[in-house]
């Protein structure tokens, strides 16, 4: 029977302090609990208010329907939550490209752009210390599982991109048009922030400034970091 400290623990997690302060996060759904135990990931426990559901989990737990809505992040519980250790972020060479995120404050943005790296076959992202927390549960559940595939790394940018030997592209409004640019076989993608783009101590870093050009004379002032991210990357594998 689950106890009121489990309870409480799963409750906290919602926090990242507590989050990181226990090493563990929470992800909701019979599809998404699947697809990271398919991926390997360690679970501490799962919670489900089905009996036939609990038959479906190893270290699973039968609660009831109040006591998984209490510790849910969601207005209706899907009926299974996984309760998962974090994972290491491993120290991966530079073979291919990277995506570096400045200061991507969207958990929407974040989850999509882990799915899109893992789309693509990017393996490694770099994030910014104030970029969103990728275990953050609207984070999670926009990654559709991504998060098991993808190495994600936070740290400070600069002292990131002074060591990269690999070109540093940047997404600019004014850059050049990627249609046109002769992109490398490999190397690092900055996309910025939400309102203010790359911020002007990393964009001290960028070889070289990219862009989508804009058709149709529409007064859009820009385009959202997610969708601009799979643009550049699409036209990144397209080679």
């Amino acid at each position: 029977m689950v106890t009121k400290n489990q309870i409480k623990l799963v409750v906290s997690l919602k926090q990242k302090k507590y989050r990181s302060q226990h090493g563990l996060f929470v992800v909701e759904g019979e599809k998404l609990v699947n697809e990271l135990l398919d991926a390997g990931l360690k679970s501490y426990r799962i919670f489900v208010d089905d009996v036939g559901l609990a038959q479906k989990f190893e270290r699973s737990e039968l609660v009831s329907g109040k006591t998984l809505k209490q510790m849910s992040s969601l207005t209706r519980p899907s009926g299974v939550l996984g309760v998962f250790h974090m994972m290491g972020s491993e120290a991966l060479g530079s073979n291919d490209w990277v995506v570096v995120l400045d200061a991507v404050r969207d958990p929407g943005n974040l989850g999509t752009i882990i799915r899109l790296c893992d789309w693509f076959g990017i393996k490694r992202l770099v994030c910014s210390i104030d970029t969103v927390d990728c275990y953050n549960p609207k984070v999670l559940q926009a990654t559709m599982g991504s998060i098991a595939r993808v190495n994600i790394q936070y740290t400070d940018l600069k002292g990131f991109l002074d060591k990269t030997d690999m070109p540093i592209y940047g997404a600019y409004m004014d850059g050049e048009p990627v249609y046109g640019s002769n992109m490398a076989e490999k190397g690092v993608l900055v996309m910025g922030n939400e309102a203010n783009g790359v911020s002007d101590e990393v964009g001290k870093f960028i070889t070289q400034k990219i862009s989508i050009p804009q058709f149709g004379g529409t007064t859009t002032e820009s385009l959202n970091v997610a969708t601009a991210t799979a643009i550049l990357l699409n036209e990144i594998r397209r080679g």
